[in-house]
C-alpha cells in the first residue's frame, strides 16, 4: 500500500511542478501550449492506476487554483484519468504477441506500441478536450485540439523514452495482475475500434461548424466507449526480459539518437517561439511551428521510418541470425546434431543472394558433414574398441610366453622382467632348462613398437625352441634363425637377440650375439661391459655366420634391451650404459635387483611417457 501511496503522491508532484513551469511566465511565455499533457501517458505507463491518479489530481489542483469551476474541471479529470488508464492498458493488452514485458523498448514491436499508443491515447485526450473547450467556452476546436495533440505526442514521446530508461536503473514500474475472470476478446476488440473510429470522426468534425448538441454526444460516446474498454481483465503473465540481442542494442543507440535530436527540437521551439508569436497575422499552423518542428523531425521523418527500417533489419538480419543460433542447444558435444528441425529453418534462407544466404548454405553443409565426421568416429571409436579387445587378448598372450616368476635352484637365480611401450611389444626374453645341466637364456629386441614387432617377437621365441631342441650351438641357432626371418621378409623386418645355454656343472655359458647390446658381467665384486662381437639383427643378412663365445659366469651376468638405457626424462637425457652400469655397482643388497632399477628408472624419466620397450633379466651363481 505504501508503495502504490508513493507513486501516487510522486506523479502528483511531478504533474504540478510541470504544470506550473510550463503554464505560467516565470519560465517561458508558452501561452496556450499545455505540455504536460504528456505526463498522463508517461505516468499512466508506467505507474499504473495510482501514477494516473495522482497526475489527474495534480492537474485538479492547478486547475482550481487558476480559477477554473468544477463543471471545468471535473469532465477534463474523468477523461484525463481514463487517457493515463488508457496508456497501461494498450501495453499490457497483447496486440500481436502473447509474451508481454513491462515496458521496454528493445525491439521493432515495442517501438511500433510505444508510439501507436502515444498517438491513440494523444487523440482520444486531444478530441476530447477539443469537444469540451468548444462547449464550455465556445473556443476554436481545431485550434484546441491541434494544440493538445501536439503537446500530448511530444512530450510523452519525449519524457516516456528517459522514464523507461531510468526503470531499466531502477525498477518502480507497476505491473498488473492477472486477473482470473475470462476475456471476451471479440467484445473489446469491438469497443477499442469503435473508440478509435469515434474519435477519429470527431478529429475529421472539428474543420466543420456543427451543432454543440452533436459534439456533446460524440464527447459522452467517446467517454463511454474508453471506460468500457478500461474493464478489459489483464490476461497475460509479465514476463522478463534478460536478453541482450542484437536488435536491443541497435534499437538502444537509435533511441539514444532519437532522444537527442528530440531535444534539439524543444530547444529550437523554445528559442524561435517568442519570434513567431510577435508576427502579425500569423497564420495558425505557423504559430505552432515551433512544435511541429519537434513532431515532423523525430516522429515523421525519423521515428517512423526508422522503426520501418529496424523492422526490415530485425526480418532480413537478425530473425535468421536468431534461427541460426538455435543450433547450440542442439550441439552436445561428440554426438550428431538433430539437424531435421534446423535445416527445416535453415531451408528458408538458403536461396538467398546475400550474406544470410550464404551463411545458411554454409550452416547446412556444416550440419552435413559433422554429422557425417561424428558417424565416422563412432564407427572409428566401435572399430578401436574392438581393437583394444583384440590387442588385450594379445597382451595376455604376450605376457603368458614370457617366463612366470624366477628359477631359483641350489646353483643359481634367474629372473626377467618386460614392460612394453604400448598394448603388446617387441621385447622379450626367456630362461628353460634344456637338460639337467643346461639353462637356455634368451633375450631379444624387435624392430619398431606395437603388433607387427610382437609378432616378429613371438614367431622368434617360438622357433628358437624348436631349433634348440637339436641344436645346442648358439651361433647356429642364430644361423637357422637368421635364414628363416631372412626370407620373404619383404617388410625389412629385423630383431636383436642374444643366445646362451648355462652349464651348471661347468658354470661356462656360451653365446652368440646378433646385433643386441652387451651384457653386464660382474667379477671381481665389480660389473663391467662384456666385449663381445656384435654380430647383426636377424632378418637382415642371409647366410650370415655369427660368431659363438663362450664365458666363465663366477657372480653374474645382466642382459637388457636399449628401452632401459634409451629411457628419456623431461630434459630429452637418456638413462644410458654409464647410468646403468652405475647403478649396478652401487647395488649391494641380497635380493632381486629388478624393481629397484625400474624405480630408479622411473624416478630419473618422472612424467614422462615411456618411448621403448623395457626388458631386463639377469642370471646369479650362488655360492656355498
Amino acid at each position: 500500500m505504501k508503495s502504490k501511496l508513493k507513486k501516487m503522491i510522486i506523479s502528483f508532484i511531478i504533474m504540478m511542478l510541470f504544470n506550473i513551469i510550463f503554464s505560467s511566465e516565470i519560465f517561458f511565455d508558452l501561452g496556450i501550449f499545455a505540455p504536460h499533457v504528456g505526463l498522463l501517458y508517461v505516468f499512466g505507463l508506467l505507474l499504473g492506476p495510482y501514477g494516473a491518479l495522482g497526475a489527474v489530481l495534480g492537474n485538479i489542483l492547478i486547475d482550481f487554483l487558476n480559477g477554473y469551476a468544477i463543471i471545468q474541471i471535473i469532465p477534463s479529470a474523468i477523461i484525463s484519468f481514463g487517457v493515463s488508464y488508457l496508456a497501461y492498458k494498450l501495453w499490457y493488452s497483447g496486440f500481436k504477441t502473447d509474451k508481454i514485458t513491462k515496458p521496454i523498448l528493445n525491439t521493432h514491436y515495442h517501438l511500433i506500441l510505444f508510439l501507436s499508443s502515444i498517438i491513440i491515447c494523444g487523440f482520444i485526450y486531444s478530441a476530447s478536450h477539443a469537444h469540451m473547450s468548444n462547449i464550455l467556452f465556445n473556443a476554436m476546436s481545431n485550434y484546441v485540439f491541434v494544440s493538445y495533440l501536439l503537446n500530448f505526442i511530444n512530450i510523452a514521446f519525449i519524457i516516456g523514452i528517459l522514464g523507461i530508461w531510468l526503470s531499466k536503473k531502477k525498477d518502480f514500474i507497476e505491473t498488473p495482475k492477472t486477473s482470473k475472470k475470462s476475456v471476451n476478446k471479440k467484445l473489446y476488440r469491438i469497443l477499442f475500434y469503435s473508440l478509435i473510429i469515434v474519435t477519429l470522426i470527431s478529429s475529421i468534425s472539428f474543420v466543420i461548424d456543427i451543432d454543440i448538441n452533436i459534439r456533446m454526444g460524440e464527447l459522452v460516446l467517446i467517454g463511454i466507449l474508453l471506460f468500457s474498454y478500461l474493464t478489459k481483465p489483464f490476461e497475460y503473465k509479465i514476463q522478463t526480459n534478460n536478453e541482450n540481442t542484437i536488435i536491443e542494442n541497435i534499437i538502444r543507440q537509435f533511441l539514444l539518437i532519437t532522444f537527442i535530436i528530440a531535444i534539439l527540437g524543444v530547444l529550437i521551439s523554445i528559442l524561435n517561439y517568442n519570434f513567431v508569436e510577435s508576427m502579425e497575422n500569423v497564420n495558425l499552423y505557423l504559430y505552432l511551428m515551433p512544435v511541429l518542428i519537434i513532431t515532423d523531425i523525430i516522429i515523421i521523418l525519423f521515428f517512423i521510418p526508422g522503426i520501418y527500417i529496424l523492422k526490415y533489419i530485425n526480418k532480413k538480419v537478425i530473425k535468421p541470425l536468431s534461427s541460426f543460433s538455435e543450433i547450440e542447444r542442439f550441439i552436445i558435444e561428440n554426438e550428431k546434431i538433430e539437424s531435421e528441425g534446423l535445416l527445416n529453418i535453415y531451408s528458408k534462407y538458403i536461396n538467398e543472394k546475400n550474406e544470410i544466404g550464404t551463411l545458411a548454405r554454409s550452416y547446412t553443409e556444416l550440419i552435413k558433414f559433422n554429422n557425417n565426421y561424428i558417424e565416422n568416429i563412432n564407427e572409428i571409436e566401435g572399430e578401436k574398441k574392438r581393437i583394444k579387445a583384440e590387442l588385450d587378448i594379445a597382451t595376455k598372450i604376450q605376457a603368458s610366453k614370457l617366463p612366470i616368476g624366477a628359477i631359483n635352484t641350489d646353483d643359481y637365480i634367474i629372473n626377467g622382467y618386460s614392460h612394453p611401450a604400448k598394448e603388446v611389444g617387441g621385447d622379450f626374453f626367456d630362461y628353460y632348462p634344456l637338460n639337467d645341466d643346461d639353462l637356455a637364456i634368451v633375450i631379444g629386441d624387435a624392430s619398431g613398437k606395437g603388433v607387427p614387432a610382437a609378432l616378429l617377437a613371438m614367431i622368434t621365441q617360438v622357433m628358437i625352441k624348436q631349433l634348440l631342441k637339436n641344436e645346442l650351438d648358439p651361433s647356429k641357432v642364430l644361423y637357422q634363425l637368421n635364414n628363416q626371418l631372412y626370407e620373404n621378409n619383404n617388410e625389412t623386418m629385423f630383431i636383436t637377440l642374444w643366445v646362451g645355454i648355462y652349464n651348471k656343472t661347468t658354470g661356462k655359458i656360451i653365446f652368440s650375439n646378433a646385433g643386441h647390446n652387451p651384457p653386464l658381467i660382474k667379477e671381481n665384486d665389480k660389473f663391467k661391459y662384456l666385449d663381445i662381437d656384435t654380430g647383426i639383427a636377424l632378418g637382415v643378412m642371409e647366410n650370415f655366420e655369427y660368431v659363438k663365445e663362450e664365458l666363465i659366469v663366477s657372480d653374474e651376468i645382466v642382459l637388457y634391451t636399449d628401452g632401459i638405457t634409451d629411457a628419456n626424462n623431461d630434459e630429452n637425457e637418456m638413462y644410458g650404459e654409464e647410468r646403468l652400469l652405475n647403478y649396478f655397482n652401487k647395488f649391494k643388497q641380497n635380493k632381486d635387483p629388478i624393481k629397484p632399477l625400474l624405480n630408479d628408472i622411473n624416478k630419473f624419466t618422472a612424467s614422462t611417457e615411456q618411448f621403448d620397450d623395457m626388458t631386463i633379466l639377469y642370471l646369479k651363481i650362488k655360492h656355498d
